[in-house]
């Protein structure tokens, strides 16, 4: 059979067909229909199919220990978040994208600890508790934590100027669920723009923006691990996230309070911003 315009998506389809693992199999054929749906519609010439894959080599290029370029692609496309919903459980909080500066280890610290490492005048105080649905304390439940500081950098964009760390942690809720650590109100920030990614956004007349926000990771044996964020409220682009992150049930108040005791007892000068972020987790396995 000849391969033409016609006879190509089957030709290919049936490359698959001995594919031993039967998911793999699914997707490889479905990636198949789609890209060349994709090319029927589009009817791209030669030099735009190379221009095409002249993109992707560049992301892929961009891509290094400190630098997910592809991961920023699938942000900036939705599909980040869509799998990330589809994937959701109604009964849990809801989930965001992982991002792409979850790239080095957050170091352990203790429940209290401050994770901002350079002494930012402002101080805040993040809260929180781990439950199941039912509002049962998870023991043992870890929350990872990363937050760009109060210029919007991260710490892996400052070598040099932040600590490796910087805004980042690891901390074990204690046996009533119960977390706090201090840290500075994070602020808006561009997603990088230096590369493909960049170029793809300004080609839209795109933003790239982002909410202020911090990152969670909240895991516990037995429970599915949830990637989320608890957004700061009333920011800028919190209704325009270039990776289309916000869910308003992540909106918190980052109020200010003079509270002297309160103060005390987690150790930081008044007025302190103060934030409580509550994270449900599903139980592995339970039906969404």
């Amino acid at each position: 059979m000849d391969f033409d315009e016609h006879t190509a998506l089957d030709a290919v389809l049936a490359s698959f067909d001995d594919t031993p693992d039967p998911r793999q199999r699914e997707i490889l054929r479905a990636v198949t229909r789609h890209l060349h749906a994709l090319v029927h519609e589009l009817r791209p010439t030669t030099s735009e199919w190379e221009s095409a894959i002249a993109f992707l080599t560049a992301v892929g290029r961009m891509c290094d220990d400190t630098r997910q370029e592809f991961v920023l692609l699938s942000d900036v496309l939705g599909v980040s978040m869509l799998v990330e919903t589809m994937n959701g459980d109604e009964h849990g909080t809801d989930g965001t994208v992982l991002g792409p500066f979850h790239m080095t280890e957050s170091p352990r610290r203790d429940l209290g600890d401050s994770i901002d490492e350079v002494d930012a005048d402002a101080s805040c105080v993040i809260t929180g508790t781990v439950t199941d649905p039912d509002g049962t304390p998870v023991r043992d439940a870890v929350i990872d934590v990363w937050q760009c500081d109060e210029h919007g950098f991260y710490d892996v964009q400052q070598p040099g100027v932040q600590p490796p760390g910087n805004g980042r942690g690891l901390f074990h809720a204690d046996d009533q669920g119960r977390f706090w650590f201090r840290t500075v109100v994070p602020s808006h920030y561009p997603i990088p723009t230096d590369g493909p990614v960049g170029r793809l956004l300004h080609a839209a007349r795109r933003h790239p923006f982002r909410p202020a926000h911090v990152h969670v990771i909240a895991t516990a044996p037995g429970f599915t691990s949830l990637t989320t964020h608890m957004f700061v409220a009333d920011g800028p682009y919190i209704d325009s996230d270039a990776v289309f992150a916000v869910k308003q049930s992540l909106v918190r108040e980052f109020a200010e309070s003079t509270d002297t005791t309160e103060a005390e007892r987690y150790g930081v000068p008044v007025p302190f911003r103060h934030a409580h972020f509550p994270i449900r987790l599903v139980r592995a396995g339970d039906p969404s």
